[in-house]
């Protein structure tokens, strides 16, 4: 295996992680905003105001994605299989 091989998978690799987590990151991302826009309307500076809701917001994205996420992560995991019994 030569050093392209291990740059493409370590591109895959990288590449297949932002994708699996670019949900959660993005809805935590928006809510943080909306809630921090509604705080300042309101002028409720608490800190802890912003964990429920993106808690929440996180888990049903999760859960939605989960479909998504697990085919990403076993056609990786079948193409990385498939390279590591091509080199032995």
């Amino acid at each position: 295996m030569g050093t392209s091989e291990v740059v493409q998978i370590c591109r895959e690799l990288v590449v297949t992680t932002m994708l699996v987590a670019a949900p959660a990151v993005l809805v935590s991302l928006l809510v943080g905003l909306i809630i921090s826009v509604l705080q300042t309307i309101t002028s409720v500076q608490e800190q802890t105001l912003t964990f429920a809701p993106r808690l929440v917001a996180v888990g049903a994205v999760f859960v939605v994605s989960l479909p998504w996420t697990l085919r990403l992560i076993v056609d990786f995991s079948k193409r990385m299989i498939t390279l590591a019994v091509e080199v032995t």
